[in-house]
C-alpha cells in the first residue's frame, strides 16, 4: 500500500474540489489537516465515513482541523454527492490519480475473489508542519471522527 510512513512530509498535493477551487496543501500551511481517500462517492461505507465527518464538523473545526476528502470521481459526481448529504468540506477531484499516486493509496484490491486496481481507504493526518503525524489504514468508517480525536489528543 502506501510508501509513505508516520514522520515523512507529506507530499505537496493540489487538486480541485466540488466548488471548482483550487486546495492545496501549501494553502494549508499552518493547519492539522485530515486527508482522507476513498473509494467512491454514494456508496454505503463511504456515505458513513463522510456524514460521521460532517456530524462531528464543528467539533474538529474547534481543534483546528482542516478536513479534506479524495477521491477518484469527478467534480461533478463530488457535487451532488456534498449536496446530498450537505458535506461543508472541499471533495478534491483526483480523476488521473496524480494525488493517489504521491500518497500511495491506488493498487491492487481483491474482493470477492475478483482482483482489480482500486483506491485503499486510507486517511493521512498531517501536522501544522507538513509532516505526516498518523496513518490510518483502513479507518472505521462509521466512527471516524473518534478514531482522530483520540490519535490527536
Amino acid at each position: 500500500m502506501t510508501h509513505l510512513k508516520e514522520g515523512d512530509k507529506a507530499p505537496i498535493f493540489k487538486g480541485t474540489d466540488q466548488e471548482g477551487k483550487a486546495v492545496s496543501l501549501a494553502d494549508l500551511k499552518g493547519r492539522k489537516v485530515i486527508l482522507y481517500f476513498y473509494p467512491k462517492d454514494m456508496t454505503p461505507a463511504c456515505t458513513n465515513q463522510a456524514c460521521n465527518l460532517r456530524d462531528n464538523y464543528h467539533a474538529l473545526l474547534k481543534k483546528g482541523y482542516t478536513v479534506v476528502g479524495v477521491s477518484t470521481d469527478s467534480e461533478k459526481r463530488h457535487k451532488k454527492f456534498a449536496e446530498k448529504y450537505d458535506l461543508p468540506f472541499p471533495l478534491l477531484a483526483d480523476e488521473d490519480r496524480t494525488i493517489h499516486t504521491q500518497y500511495g493509496v491506488w493498487g491492487e484490491k481483491k474482493f470477492m475473489g475478483r482482483i482489480y486496481d482500486g483506491t485503499h481507504r486510507t486517511t493521512f493526518l498531517i501536522n501544522e508542519s507538513g509532516v505526516i503525524d498518523k496513518i490510518i489504514v483502513r479507518p472505521d468508517t462509521k466512527n471516524h471522527t473518534e478514531e482522530i480525536l483520540e490519535i490527536w489528543k
